[in-house]
């Protein structure tokens, strides 16, 4: 989403136009995001605001990633969730309970504000036998001020005071990729990966066996795509280059 439909809330060239081209050809598609702050409705309502009209179905975030696979592992298990409601809503939807007494997982995601009581409360229960999982693996999110400590930074303080590492499900992980082609019944043979991070978009994207797109108007410039040992298949200005490829 951030980097290839859009720029700090603004529109990117070409981004209303791709997206309207995917739904008027009815071309089953998602837009993943590694954010698991926000619901499927607040991201759709923020697009909106963009003027990229987008469905609440297409949009598959971290935290409904997240949520799917801890159905499949353990159906009706529970969650000791420190996030905010992209996370919490969709640990919900997915049959889980949300407690603070001997949980099945404990699950780390983004939030403004992350509590000590709360990193407390999770050390203690990954101690005791919680299994520790995390939305995606960023150490920083963006904000008006600066960088802000994300999932990563905080998983890392866990994992120091108690030896277990996290499983993260998020990009870079092909599990995002494969939950979402599950969502939308696609085959990777016959689908195609736009992101604009070679480190987590391209390499997951690579790993899933999708065709990739690296769009230049985010994180990764055309000069680093050669720091990498591997590639993606194509590499474009924007998303507008592909819009008559819809």
């Amino acid at each position: 989403m951030d980097g290839v439909l859009v720029h700090e809330g603004t529109a990117l060239p070409g981004a209303s136009e791709f997206v309207k081209a995917l739904r008027e050809k009815d071309r089953p598609f998602l837009i993943l995001t590694n954010n698991s702050i926000f619901t499927a409705r607040d991201l759709r309502a923020r697009l909106a605001t963009s003027g990229i009209d987008v469905p609440e179905e297409s949009i598959w975030t971290s935290a409904l990633a997240t949520a799917q696979f801890l159905k499949d592992q353990i159906p009706g298990g529970s969650a000791y969730p420190i996030g905010e409601a992209g996370l919490t809503t969709a640990l919900y939807e997915a049959g889980y309970t949300l407690t603070e007494s001997d949980p099945d997982y404990v699950v780390l995601g983004e939030t403004r504000t992350y509590s000590f009581e709360a990193i407390t409360k999770a050390i203690r229960l990954i101690l005791g036998g919680s299994r520790f999982i995390c939305t995606n693996p960023d150490t920083t999110g963006p904000s008006k001020e600066g960088p802000l400590p994300a999932t990563g930074s905080v998983a890392a303080m866990i994992t120091a005071a108690t030896g277990r590492k996290p499983y993260f499900v998020g990009k870079p992980n092909p599990m995002m990729f494969r939950s979402a082609l599950n969502r939308i019944d696609a085959h990777s043979e016959v689908t195609a990966m736009i992101g604009d991070r070679m480190d987590t978009d391209v390499v997951a994207g690579i790993e899933a066996g999708l065709q990739t797109f690296l769009v230049l108007t985010g994180s990764t410039r055309a000069g680093d795509v050669e720091k990498y040992p591997f590639r993606p298949s194509h590499v474009v200005d924007s998303i507008a280059d592909l819009v008559d490829l819809v």
